[in-house]
């Protein structure tokens, strides 16, 4: 412990920031003034914690290249001061060689450490040999591995570890059974949620708030997520974790996914993908933009992206927790590009995992069974007996998963799948359909034993026009017609304004920096609920590539329209018979394209 008390107390309050209460940015302030003072008092006791703290609770924590470099500037600058046969010294090696094969997407080094702390009887530095080594084991081959040190670290916690080590064991306990598809995962989500609400540690609390956004997702209830997933975003940026903005995008990305309206995310996942805030390895942002912008119908942007995506060919892509998710949008863009070359790839790649669920981060997005980019990549190839059998295996396992969304999806691709294989009669017949017939100047909605009579409108046309077609897509412009009129495009926001708002946005990043460096919470909060408005209204008046959105755009207006004329629709329905209104709101999807999936009972 150093003399200087100035030090004591930042070094005790970096501690807490990162056991007790999971404050990251306030842990970094601590720890980064700790080493300044205490490399100028020359104490490299004190340096070497500090160092060490300055590495944050989770493996790289400092995204910045700059900031990274600094942290493993000082870690390197304690490590050659410090006694190398120490505790302390032993730490420092293994951050240092947790951050580095994290990059690299190898985990030699670290596990040879985690046995060398096993060896040594230092029960700290096991827990953070576990912790650390784990969080370099997040691709789908270290399943059985990841899992077995998830549960050392929180029998070593529950013994004669800290708190915060029980705490991280049951995190990773509960994410390593989300990512096998584990069906006991949702009790040991139960224990991690009281656990969480107990210790009150904020950096878990966002992790789990994250996973519950992909929870509501799953189980279909998707205006829900989204308000969940911004309230998340609000958390982890309050935290200070580097994945707030990552995994807010990931939560919009599967969102929209499911509703059918992933082209309206290109210019934001144009943005993500190129943030500094991004984990480097973290490749699937290349691949969402590609089917974003393919689904949106551009079709360059979207052949650029998987460019970017394939660069070196996916077999050279590094193992990381995204590895999945890059390789499902690999072969749906691939379907969308016609790219047989690219789906081949991803299939041989796939095909060991296809008993997982493809899933990213710490189990913070779910887009079903890895069954489906199989059938999806068997489709492009055209080996169509294969692509049945893999979507028809994708069916089964969302139904299990409880993915209601991706089940919809999955068995809308194998309808495809069965009539390019055995022609276009070929139809699944669904469970539960909802029936919707004229009934003299209104219209017969049917449900099981139930039924509902309500008066014609633009929007019943369009609903009957849905159910007669049950997982067949529909473009919003077809549906709509000429009801829309001729293309008179006048722009959301002309270029003066959109240089207003620039400037705007750039007045306020001074404005948090100023904040932030006073220590004023309450300004800095109130500017950065302005910047995320402001960038909201900007990402909502751009289309593709930044491009000014006109109010007139035909495909944009056709799906404003039809949005808002299904949903006053399915409101009449619901006045009528609030069961088919609840099953027409579960399942029509609006959109660029419009759908109407039927359900697959839940019980």
């Amino acid at each position: 412990m150093s003399g200087r008390p100035e030090i004591t107390d930042l070094l005790k309050a970096g501690d807490a920031a990162l056991e007790l209460t999971g404050d990251l940015s306030m842990a970094r302030r601590c720890f980064g003034e700790a080493a300044s003072r205490s490399d100028a008092a020359q104490d490299s006791q004190s340096l070497g914690r500090a160092a060490l703290g300055l590495g944050g609770l989770w493996v790289h924590e400092h995204r910045s290249a700059a900031d990274a470099a600094r942290a493993r500037a000082w870690q390197r600058r304690a490590l050659g001061t410090v006694d190398p046969a120490t505790s302390l010294a032993s730490r420092l090696r293994l951050r240092l060689t947790a951050e580095a094969e994290y990059l690299k997407g190898t985990s030699t080094e670290t596990l040879r450490a985690v046995e060398e702390a096993r060896g040594s009887g230092d029960v700290l530095m096991l827990a953070e040999a576990l912790h650390l080594a784990h969080h370099c084991l997040l691709g789908p081959q270290h399943a059985a591995i990841r899992l077995s040190l998830a549960e050392e670290l929180l029998a070593l916690g529950t013994t004669v570890g800290r708190p915060v080590d029980t705490l991280l064991g049951m995190l990773w306990r509960t994410v390593d059974l989300f990512l096998a598809g584990d069906p006991h995962a949702g009790r040991s989500m139960n224990e991690l949620r009281e656990l969480a609400r107990l210790m009150e540690h904020s950096a878990v609390r966002f992790v789990v708030e994250a996973i519950e956004v992909m929870l509501t997702a799953r189980s279909g209830r998707l205006a829900e997520a989204e308000q969940q997933a911004t309230k998340c975003e609000r958390l982890g940026t309050a935290v200070g974790d580097a994945d707030a903005l990552g995994w807010f995008g990931a939560h919009l990305t599967m969102i929209r996914w499911y509703e059918g309206r992933g082209g309206e995310l290109v210019p934001l996942l144009a943005e993500v993908a190129n943030s500094p805030t991004l984990a480097e390895s973290n490749e699937a942002y290349f691949a969402a933009l590609a089917v974003s912008a393919a689904d949106a119908g551009d079709l360059t942007e979207a052949s650029g992206a998987l460019r970017r995506l394939c660069h070196g060919g996916l077999s050279a892509m590094r193992s990381s927790s995204t590895w999945l998710i890059s390789m499902l949008g690999a072969a749906e863009a691939a379907l969308l590009l016609e790219d047989s070359a690219t789906a081949s790839e991803a299939y041989e790649l796939l095909l060991p995992y296809a008993s997982y669920p493809v899933m990213a981060s710490l189990a913070v997005v779910c887009f079903g069974s890895t069954h489906y980019p199989l059938g999806t990549a068997a489709l492009t190839t055209g080996e169509l007996d294969l692509a049945v059998e893999h979507l028809e295996a994708a069916v089964t396992a969302n139904a299990e998963l409880g993915n209601w969304p991706a089940h919809r999806l999955a068995s809308n691709r194998l309808k495809t799948a069965l009539r390019r294989r055995n022609g276009p009669e070929t139809a699944i017949a669904p469970e539960d359909p909802i029936g919707c017939l004229r009934s003299g100047k209104g219209w017969k909605l049917t449900l099981g034993s139930r039924s509902a009579v309500v008066a014609d409108s633009v929007g019943m046309r369009y609903l009957a026009v849905l159910l007669s077609r049950p997982g067949i897509e529909v473009a919003a412009a077809d549906l709509a017609g000429s009801s829309l009129g001729p293309r008179t495009a006048q722009p959301v926001l002309d270029q003066t304004a959109k240089q207003a708002y620039r400037r705007r946005l750039d007045d306020l990043r001074t404005e948090i920096e100023d904040s932030e460096d006073a220590n004023d919470g309450v300004r800095a909060a109130r500017a950065r609920e302005e910047y995320r408005r402001l960038v909201t209204e900007l990402q909502r008046a751009t289309g593709l590539a930044g491009r000014t959105r006109a109010f007139g755009d035909t495909d944009e207006r056709a799906r404003t329209a039809t949005r808002k004329a299904i949903q006053r629709a399915i409101t009449r329905v619901r006045a009528a018979d609030p069961a088919i209104g609840q099953a027409l709101d579960d399942t029509i999807v609006t959109g660029l394209r419009c759908c109407y999936f039927p359900r697959h009972p839940q019980g």
